[in-house]
Formats: C-alpha cells, structure tokens, sequence
C-alpha cells in the first residue's frame, strides 16, 4: 500500500517557516526525489495565422519574448524546482513575487488571482495507478496575458499532448484564434483526463465487488480504504476547482473572447459532471464496505454454526457417557459382555441421525434455505 507523504509535506513546508511574503522556495519533492525529475526545459510556440513555429529555448531568449506582440506565445516551462529559473520567467514577463511563490509551491489546491496584465489560475493532472488502487497528482499553473500564455509543469505530465498535435497541424483552424482558446483547450484537456481516471476507479470499484461477493478479504478492504482516499483527493482539487472554472466564466477581467466563454461553460459543466460521478463512486464505495462486513459477518456465523455442529454431536455421547460413568454398583449392562461396544454403537447412531437432520436443513453447507 502506497504510504502518504505527509512527514515529507512537513518538512518541505519548514523551509518557509519565518520567510517574508514572495520568498522563492520550491515546496513539493522532497530532495531524495529531485534527482528524478527531469532538466527544466523551456518549450516555445509561437503562432498566428500564418502557422505556427515550436522551438526549445533557453534564459537568455526570454528577455525578449514579452516584447513581441505580433504573434501570440505558448512558453511551457517543465521543472519548477529550479528556482532561479522561475525567477529570471517572473522578471521577463514581470509576474508578481507572490505568483512566483505559488508557483513553486506545488501543494496549492487549485486557486485564480486576477492582476491587470495577467491572470493567474493552478489546477492539478491526475494519474491513476492501477497497482494500488491510488491516485498522483502533478500541479500546472497557468499565467494567461493578453497575447502569451506560461505553462509551468513539475514533468512532462502528457496532459497537453493533444493541444500540441492540433497547433503542429498544417492549417490548424487554432493558429487563427486567440491566446485565451489556447487556454481554454488546456484547460480542457486536463479536465477530460479526469474523467479517465474516474472510469478506471468505476472499473476497479465494479471488480472489487465481484470480488467481495465471490469470497471478502483483508486484501479488498485495503483496497476499498484506497480508492476512498483517491475518491476524497480528487474531490479535494475538482471542487475547487469548478469555482476557478466558474470565475473565468464570467470573464470579468476581459481576458477571454465572447467567442471562448461557451467553451469554458461547457469545460464548468464537465467538472459539475465529473463531481456527480465522484459522488456515485463514493456511494458505490460505502455500499463494498457494507458487502465486506456483511461477508465477513456471515464467515464468523458459518464457522460459528460448525463449531456449534460439532459440540452438539459430541452431547449425546457425553451424555451417555456420563450416565455410565455414574459410581453405583448395581447399573443395567454392568455386567455385559459388550456394553463398551454397544455404548458406542448407540452414540454412533445417534450422532449419524443428527448429521443426517443438520444435513436435511443445509446446515452443513454454506448455503441456506430461508
């Protein structure tokens, strides 16, 4: 079972402790899992009706970025434990030492801060890891301006993969629309990949239940516990999360086209969709532990009623037993040859007549008749 990393969430959150507002500090990874992430990289598209460029770049072209208006820019950045680099993209596109701070904490729950030139918003990519029954998370902060978007991942998430391909191809209707789509679709992307993770959850909660009704297990219950903790963690960022989604609906800062807000309408109602579906799987989780301890309920009374099985076929010999066992000199078959053996014949007979009475009412098997 995947352990929670809270002891590690603490001590990254040490480092901040006594530090001013806007003090730079990467919160997230603790540092045995930095050497697994991979070189920050800065990947540009810059595009517009004409088609679209895509280059690698690195700090010494930002400087310039900013100041070109004609084209709209994609800068996504991958690797914000580097926290120089965060710092010298702030400078370049002059972001506010607080959306820095944000950025490099990658333990927000999703959130929108509104500033004159730019908006500011954080959501999360999920993973469902199918092994154990549990879900990681990645955080992606978006920075939209009037005419350039900055996308900040901690790794290659996959999420935007099929944004990429729909800018890469020849005359893409999108080159001719406006940033704020571009930041609509990303949106839209990470929202549907969501709904992946749930129906792998369905997938794992419908076989769980065969499970359960087929024979309840330790095993099960721990993994029942484990989908409920992926069950809160989503809930824990979409709920959020529609609220960031609903706020930019109503546009109120001017940074999304009439022509995009449907779009983004239609992205709130998929987290609206999304969170009923969590609820029902949530439900379907309460409704395994009642199998399981109904199961395991059931176990306890079949073994009980075997133990009980065999107590009561043992009475009727002790019974006997102790009648002839009894300390008096005059007693009937005392005297008999082969009393021994008929007190045993006896106490035979009478436990066959009973296995053969538990046997009539099914009480030898698992199954009862009601």
């Amino acid at each position: 079972m995947k352990k929670p990393r809270l002891n590690k969430r603490k001590k990254q959150h040490a480092k901040k402790s006594g530090l001013p507002p806007g003090s730079l500090v990467y919160v997230g990874r603790g540092d045995e899992d930095l050497a697994s992430l991979a070189v920050p990289k800065l990947t540009l598209m810059s595009y517009d009706e004409s088609g679209m460029q895509e280059q690698a770049i690195t700090l010494d072209v930002l400087a310039g970025l900013n100041a070109d208006a004609s084209k709209k820019l994609w800068l996504n950045i991958h690797g914000i434990h580097d926290v120089e680099l965060i710092k010298q993209i702030g400078l370049a596109f002059n972001l506010h030492p607080l959306v820095l701070e944000d950025i490099l904490n990658t333990e927000q729950r999703p959130k929108l801060d509104e500033f004159s030139d730019y908006l500011f918003f954080e959501t999360r990519h999920f993973y469902y890891e199918q092994a154990t029954m549990s879900v990681s998370s990645e955080q992606i902060s978006f920075v939209l301006g009037r005419n350039f978007l900055l996308t900040f991942q901690e790794r290659s998430t996959g999420a935007f993969a099929p944004v990429r391909e729909r800018l890469r191809a020849e005359h893409s209707p999108m080159c001719a629309l406006g940033i704020d789509y571009l930041a609509y679709s990303l949106l839209d992307s990470i929202v549907d990949k969501y709904f992946n993770v749930l129906e792998e959850m369905s997938d794992d909660s419908e076989k769980l239940e065969d499970a359960l009704l087929a024979k309840p297990s330790i095993t099960q219950l721990h993994s029942i516990h484990q989908l409920k903790r992926a069950s809160i963690e989503l809930r824990r960022v979409v709920w959020p999360l529609r609220e960031v989604i609903n706020h930019l609906t109503r546009n109120e800062s001017g940074f999304f086209s009439v022509t995009t807000i449907p779009y983004l309408r239609d992205v709130y109602d998929h987290t609206v969709n999304f969170i009923e579906s969590l609820e029902s799987i949530r439900d379907g989780l309460g409704g395994l532990m009642d199998i399981y301890m109904t199961g395991v309920s059931n176990r306890v009374n079949l073994e009980l009623r075997a133990l009980t099985v065999v107590a009561m076929l043992f009475m009727p010999a002790t019974l006997i037993a102790g009648i002839f066992g009894m300390n008096f000199q005059y007693m009937p078959w005392i005297a008999e040859p082969n009393g021994f053996w008929w007190a045993l014949a006896i106490m035979g007979g009478i436990a066959l007549v009973m296995l053969l009475i538990f046997w009539r009412r099914q009480w030898l098997t698992s199954q009862t008749q009601p």
